[in-house]
């Protein structure tokens, strides 16, 4: 049940991603009780969201919405990449009376969430300490593959969003490249996103039975993951395998490319549940085999994330720099 809230000081938070969207409250600093919801059980955005106001007490207190969306954020509307949902910021605003609704992309609202998160809420995956005022980046695989970045600024800090995950994929093996090959028949181009997600897991998998002539059964990503950590199946583990270090090589193309001293953050859904198979996986080999350049990331800090709730760490931190919290 949740407590009465001041109406001057209510705010709707949202993180809208490609399988579940959720709901939030914040109040005088304080976030509700999160509400899940699985996307295909509803048509639109906003059909969820008159689901969520309809059992919610507070319908009439809410002064402002704040929403993080898996998608590229134009002028206030977003249309998401992996499900059918458009999210209109005005729309809203009209519908339900905000004073004022912002909608960001969501790994946006990870990489406001970064400075805010302690040890009990990251496990570290080599490097050594972080550099005090070098940006903080972070990658996230889950329904698609976010990235976003964050630089302190004038006491403050500007925070970016990506649509990295789209960009090529390179190898850095030749079974790899036999992946990629196979892929790129398949979709013409093959992005980053195409092999680091959870469609990209079952990707991965499908094209390893393929080119190995080995029968193996069509597997969901959860599936894998199951049949990799058990070392049920050999064709599994050599997607989860694969996985890890393609993650790798494109977190520390991410850190060259930032600058990103301050470390590389991986977010999303996957691997927060397969945390002592990433940490002895080729991920950190991958992340720091860049040649001439393996000594300046061998101390850059790799962090896996392990709130579960770190999109609404950041979105609060967020109304609050913005004075709406």
């Amino acid at each position: 049940m949740m407590k009465a809230i001041p109406p001057s000081r209510t705010t709707l938070l949202a993180d809208v991603g490609g399988t579940n969207v959720r709901f939030a409250l914040l109040a005088d600093g304080m976030v509700s009780t999160i509400t899940r919801m699985a996307v295909s059980d509803s048509a639109t955005f906003q059909e969820a969201l008159a689901a969520y106001l309809s059992a919610s007490t507070q319908v009439d207190k809410m002064a402002h919405a704040i929403l993080a969306a898996s998608g590229v954020v134009q002028d206030g509307r977003c249309a998401l990449t992996n499900n059918s949902w458009v999210i209109d910021a005005e729309e809203l605003r009209r519908t339900h009376g905000f004073s004022t609704v912002r909608l960001i992309n969501d790994f946006e609202a990870v990489a406001w969430a970064l400075p805010r998160l302690g040890a009990s809420s990251l496990l570290q995956l080599g490097g050594r300490q972080r550099i005090a005022g070098a940006p903080l980046a972070a990658i996230g695989p889950g329904t698609g593959l976010g990235m976003a970045v964050s630089i302190p600024h004038l006491g403050g800090r500007i925070v970016l969003s990506s649509e990295g995950g789209h960009s090529t994929m390179a190898s850095g093996s030749l079974r790899e490249d036999a992946v990629i090959e196979h892929l790129r028949r398949r979709f013409g181009h093959v992005s980053a996103e195409r092999v680091l997600s959870g469609a990209g897991l079952e990707n991965l998998h499908d094209a390893l039975a393929e080119i190995d002539g080995v029968s193996s059964p069509k597997r969901r990503a959860a599936d894998i993951t199951r049949a990799a950590i058990d070392g049920t199946s050999t064709v599994s583990r050599g997607a989860v395998d694969m996985f890890c270090a393609m993650l790798g090589s494109v977190a520390g193309n991410l850190a060259l490319a930032l600058n990103a001293r301050g470390g590389i953050f991986i977010g999303g859904g996957i691997l927060r549940h397969m945390p002592d198979y990433l940490a002895a996986s080729q991920f950190r080999r991958r992340f720091e085999e860049k040649g001439r350049l393996r000594k300046f990331l061998e101390p850059i800090p790799a962090y896996l994330i392990l709130d579960d709730d770190v999109a609404f760490v950041g979105l609060r931190n967020l109304m609050e720099v913005e004075g709406l919290g």
